[in-house]
């Protein structure tokens, strides 16, 4: 390519993606915001943003109409997955509290096999030797992993169908049905309060402060509830193996 037509083509170029950003940038600040309300305050909502903003430039050039999916649907998806790899990156919670919550999982889930029933905080926290207050503080910050941990498995089961994939094959149209039908299961065999709490935040996707107003309960009682049952879905399935395998400290 000639000199002058390369400088014509990256002008082109910049001239589609500043069009890009300035047409979507409400759909970025929303996903941000939304995203923002289920994670600690230490989280940066101008880097969501600006991760966001980089998924939606990366979205234009790859975006194909022909395969049928909307703009919008399909930017949302990639602006989505570049804000969850920012916070990756971040590594905001700590290995430790990972492993702990395995454990923590682990016990939840031997205690429920002995017993046949869902497992109290206060029977976690006596198995694990550990006092009620801080394994309390103990699900509240796994509850913010294991936000990340759902949301993350639940992203990445519909990147199975964004239009460049060619549509999903057999095995990962199985796979996903498989990992529908293991979540349902298990979420409805939680206790009533848990279910609720998972219901508000996930499909009706209201905040923890919001939760806590319908429940006449303070943020952080919401936070707990929800880390108890993030706990109980952990050792209840098996889509965190892969990630735990990692998280040990060194």
């Amino acid at each position: 390519m000639k000199p002058a037509a390369a400088a014509h083509y990256r002008e082109v170029q910049r001239a589609s993606a500043n069009d890009v950003i300035v047409r979507h940038s409400d759909l970025v600040r929303r996903i941000a915001h939304h995203l923002a309300a289920r994670l600690p305050a230490s989280v940066e909502i101008d880097d969501l943003i600006q991760a966001g903003m980089m998924g939606l430039i990366e979205a234009s050039r790859s975006y194909d109409a022909e395969q049928g999916a909307s703009f919008e649907t399909y930017a949302s998806i990639r602006i989505r997955g570049s804000m969850i790899d920012e916070i990756r990156r971040g590594d905001w919670v700590p290995r430790s509290v990972h492993r702990r919550a395995r454990d923590a999982a682990a016990t939840i889930r031997r205690l429920e096999q002995e017993s046949g029933r869902a497992a109290s905080a206060s029977e976690v926290a006596e198995a694990m030797e550990m006092p009620l207050p801080d394994y309390l503080r103990l699900i509240e910050d796994a509850s913010r992993g294991q936000v990340l941990s759902l949301e993350s498995r639940i992203e990445d089961q519909g990147e199975l169908d964004t239009p460049t994939s060619g549509g999903p094959t057999p095995q990962q149209m199985l796979e996903r049905s498989q990992f529908g039908e293991e979540l349902g299961k298990a979420i409805a065999v939680l206790p009533e309060r848990e279910q609720l709490v998972l219901s508000l935040y996930y499909e009706q996707e209201l905040n923890l402060k919001e939760i806590g107003a319908v429940l006449g309960v303070s943020e952080s009682r919401v936070c707990q509830i929800h880390g108890q049952a993030m706990l109980r879905l952990r050792g209840r399935l098996k889509i965190f193996e892969a990630a735990d395998a990692g998280l040990d400290e060194p």
